[in-house]
């Protein structure tokens, strides 16, 4: 609020009010100058709201009249709704004689006078609303300049109504009950709430709104008109305040007719607040047009002062904020060289997102253990910043699964389990039937074990294809899905990636399973290892041949049976084929687990660090690629609203330390 120093000795009162006036506007007016270009500036789109002082009340309560007494000028009249737009009233003192009439809507500046400026409204309004009885929140504003006015700014409203009359569409209540409740829900602003004493207050449709948003009546002032014409009560009235008007009240008695001046409507108001026996016992501090200006003032000084440091730091915050986020969105493209770099971009961070979610070093050393130690693979971790939600592109878990779930699946399709069970050696007695022939001696279980070995292969020969296309299947929804993400500015481009990513995928799909194929196929043509756990478990387990052979000889249980009716020698060349295969078996299993883990770790480490480059840089860099490259309609209207928001903030930003030089001149003068 504006500090006033007190009148020098031997001023008048007269000289005293003068400068008391002049001291007031050269401070005050800076604020209002700033709230009002502010205010053009539509600053309040962009979720900043600005001090305003809020003109409601209930149709036909005399609110009107009461703007015309803070004017001094004519207003719309007549029956039903005279205000249908939001009216932005600007006074200023001015120094000339003669009053200055603006009309601003709609980018259009009118220059008006006191006997047209009603007209001029009207024209306005049916302009901006239409002809018809409808409500639109597009506002004029009314700049008047006029010798003794005070430097204050409101906002006038349409009078509530509940009842469509004179054509009013039947929604008329809901359209003013809309618009009002957008400018009274602001914290920011201050209701002059104009009541009719010739009605309860607590009846008023207005009082009913504005409980509804300042229910303490912390930022409501109440007018109450008509006080000659109910004189009976208003003491009470506005003393016991049972409607929570937390600014008080200010009684008036406005202008009746054009027949009667503005200065005569105010020495009748005086006379009548001063004689009437009833009006005459409120307190003068609240009573008459004089009063409520200057409460009117005091309230505006007060908000202003209040409210623009928030509004210095929103307004920065905002556009720090804005400026931040089109920072964020992708460059604008205009040549085949910011094309280019843009396309560079985007596959070198999907490249390194799957660096960080798929070539973990730790996850793969561990792919190179022996089968018997799979397990060790739990426990290591990915970099999943990018999808910490994602639970389908955390790959460490999820391969781990699919590697056990392969190792358990060549284990259980031909289980080699010891000790034996029945029917006893059946099928390795078949195979040595079947491999007869004229050859050396003792060569026969050679050939036996090779043909055993390639149908125990062939049992299992699908599993390591179908768990390298599984892998890559789902490999193949994480490359995308990271491709996706980092080009999500392009639609277009999305597609195009989507389209090579995946030929790159299904070209190493297809060499993968190649690989895979001929793994398979290698161990069915020799029977090789140099691991000494071979021969160990060969060692532990053809020591118990003897023992074995004692009773199929001599043992009376079933299961041995088949085995005595045999040739011995040929019962004895199927144990040993047993047995070599049983320890043979799980150099093979975990070979196939190996092999398929090692050749995975180098797909993977040949896809991201070299097919990708190449397969995706082949199939699109070409002469359309800026084309490719066009942005979203929804980042080019981001990119649009970002630019006008800055371009709005910078103005409000400018305009508001223009507002703190010009205070800081008259402070600089008087020290």
């Amino acid at each position: 609020m504006a500090k006033f120093s007190a009148p020098c000795q031997g001023e008048s009162k007269l000289e005293s009010m003068v400068h008391l006036a002049s001291s007031y506007q050269k401070r005050i007016r800076p604020f209002l100058d700033t709230v009002d270009r502010l205010r053009r500036l539509n600053l309040m789109k962009e979720g900043i709201q600005l001090p305003t002082i809020v003109v409601v009340g209930d149709q036909s309560s005399g609110k009107s009249s009461v703007l015309e007494s803070l004017t001094g000028i004519s207003l719309p009249r007549g029956q039903g709704i005279c205000t249908r737009v939001p009216l932005i009233i600007r006074l200023q003192n001015h120094q000339q004689e003669d009053s200055e009439l603006t009309l601003e809507y709609r980018g259009k500046f009118v220059f008006s006078s006191e006997e047209d400026i009603a007209a001029d409204i009207i024209v306005a309004t049916k302009e901006v609303a239409g002809d018809g009885k409808t409500i639109s929140n597009t506002s004029l504003t009314l700049v008047v300049r006029k010798r003794g006015l005070p430097d204050l700014t409101m906002i006038d409203l349409p009078g509530i109504t509940r009842v469509p009359i004179h054509g009013q569409p039947d929604d008329i209540y809901e359209q003013i009950a809309g618009l009002i409740m957008e400018y009274i829900s602001s914290k920011e602003s201050i209701i002059l709430n104009v009541l009719s004493a010739t009605v309860d207050f607590s009846t008023c449709e207005s009082i009913r709104m504005l409980q509804r948003v300042d229910k303490t009546g912390e930022r409501t002032l109440a007018v109450v008109t008509k006080v000659d014409k109910s004189p009976e009560g208003l003491l009470e009235k506005v003393t016991s305040d049972d409607v929570n008007i937390g600014l008080g009240y200010v009684c008036v008695r406005n202008r009746v007719g054009d027949e009667e001046s503005y200065v005569e409507a105010r020495r009748t108001e005086a006379e009548l607040f001063r004689s009437h026996p009833l009006l005459s016992k409120i307190d003068k501090s609240i009573v008459g047009v004089p009063q409520l200006t200057q409460r009117l003032t005091q309230i505006q000084s007060f908000i202003l002062a209040k409210c623009l440091p928030d509004i210095v730091s929103k307004v920065n915050e905002k556009l720090n904020q804005n400026t931040a986020e089109l920072n964020e969105l992708p460059k604008s493209l205009s040549t085949v060289s910011d094309a280019m770099a843009a396309f560079i971009k985007i596959v070198g961070a999907s490249k390194e997102s799957l660096r960080k979610i798929i070539l973990r070093v730790d996850l793969f050393v561990s792919f190179l253990c022996m089968f018997s130690v799979l397990w060790s693979l739990r426990g290591a971790t990915g970099e999943y910043e990018e999808f910490p939600d994602e639970e389908d592109m955390h790959c460490k878990g999820l391969l781990d699964e699919m590697l056990d779930d392969y190792a358990n699946d060549l284990r259980t399709k031909y289980p080699h389990a010891w000790p034996l069970q029945p029917p006893l050696l059946e099928e390795e007695m078949r195979v040595l039937g079947e491999s007869q022939g004229f050859w050396l001696p003792n060569f026969r279980s050679r050939m036996a074990f090779l043909a055993l070995l390639r149908e125990n292969v062939s049992r299992v020969s699908n599993s390591p294809t179908q768990f390298i296309n599984k892998v890559w299947s789902y490999l193949e929804t994480v490359v995308l899905r990271v491709f996706m993400m980092h080009s999500e500015s392009y639609p277009q481009l999305q597609i195009s990636v989507n389209w090579a990513a995946q030929n790159v995928l299904n070209k190493m799909r297809t060499w993968s399973v190649e690989r895979v194929r001929e793994m398979v196929e290698t161990e069915k043509i020799a029977d090789y290892t140099c691991s000494p756990e071979y021969r160990r478990a060969w060692s532990r387990f053809i020591s118990k041949r003897n023992k074995f052979m004692a009773r199929v000889m001599l043992s009376q249980r079933n299961k041995y049976k088949p085995l005595r009716e045999k040739n011995a020698l040929l019962v004895e060349q199927a144990f040993d084929l047993k047995v070599r295969m049983v320890a043979y078996w799980k150099i093979v299993v975990t070979r196939l687990v190996d092999n398929v883990a090692l050749h995975l770790i180098f797909a993977l480490q040949k896809l991201v660090t070299e097919e990708l480059d190449a397969g995706i840089i082949d199939d699109l860099v070409g002469p359309h690629i800026e084309r490719m490259l066009e942005e979203s309609p929804a980042i080019v209207n981001k990119r649009t609203q970002l630019n006008r928001s800055i371009q709005l903030l910078r103005e409000a930003k400018d305009t508001l330390s223009s507002m703190v030089d010009r205070i800081a001149a008259p402070a600089r003068e008087e020290d």
